[in-house]
């Protein structure tokens, strides 16, 4: 992920409007998930909802701007409403950054419709150019947002997911070394020798999935 450095002036609206909109999805669905499995907890304080306002964090939006590294409010999960608590959690955990999958799927998707059927060439340079844009950082933020949260170090989804996989008294053992797992990974962020030998390796396969999200693009679309 980069920071404002990454991004040029004119593009940065695009990227706080894709940011805005892929953190709201990510968190609504883990909401709606834990709603649908039986948790009514979100629902109660209103995180069952496509409404922004409820799940962005203020500071954590500006950090992912400035540093690449961001977050947004936690839903709030009562595991104990769940019929089984450890396969439910693993579902609702995962729901986030699987909706992120989606919708840079979507956008890519919709990026192919335009290019196939000639769209863009009908629109105006600009209206063209923002729709491009728009869609390619749909794209490029949310499969990085995919793999950025299946990390399996906390607080980010990939932790929790393994949490749940393992064996109860494993499970326990590993919260001994959350602090200090979130130092490493808050060093591994900032210090960008580090981080260009292990963080940016692993984003780098969104150019995989782009790949693999192509031939059945292509095969929906006759291309």
């Amino acid at each position: 992920m980069g920071g404002l450095l990454f991004y040029d002036w004119n593009t940065l609206p695009f990227v706080i409007l894709v940011l805005v909109l892929s953190f709201t999805v990510h968190e609504f669905a883990h909401a709606y998930s834990a709603y649908k499995l039986g948790d009514p907890t979100a629902q109660h304080f209103g995180r069952v909802s496509l409404n922004p306002m409820v799940h962005l964090d203020l500071f954590g939006t500006i950090m992912l701007l400035l540093a690449g590294f961001g977050w947004a409010k936690p839903v709030p999960v009562n595991r104990g409403n769940f019929k089984k608590p450890r396969l439910y959690g693993i579902i609702v955990t995962a729901a986030g950054p699987i909706s992120n999958l989606i919708l840079a799927f979507i956008s890519m998707f919709i990026l192919a419709l335009f290019h196939k059927n000639g769209w863009f060439d009908g629109l105006s340079t600009g209206s063209g150019d923002a729709i491009q844009i728009f869609l390619s950082l749909m794209l490029s933020i949310n499969l990085t947002l995919f793999l950025f949260n299946l990390i399996p170090i906390p607080p980010l989804d990939g932790y929790r997911i393994i949490q749940d996989l393992v064996d109860l008294k494993y499970s326990e053992g590993l919260q001994k070394f959350e602090q200090w797992a979130s130092v490493i990974f808050l060093l591994v962020v900032f210090i960008r020798p580090l981080r260009q030998v292990t963080l940016d390796p692993y984003l780098s396969l969104g150019n995989d999935i782009v790949r693999w999200f192509a031939k059945p693009i292509a095969f929906m679309l006759g291309m």
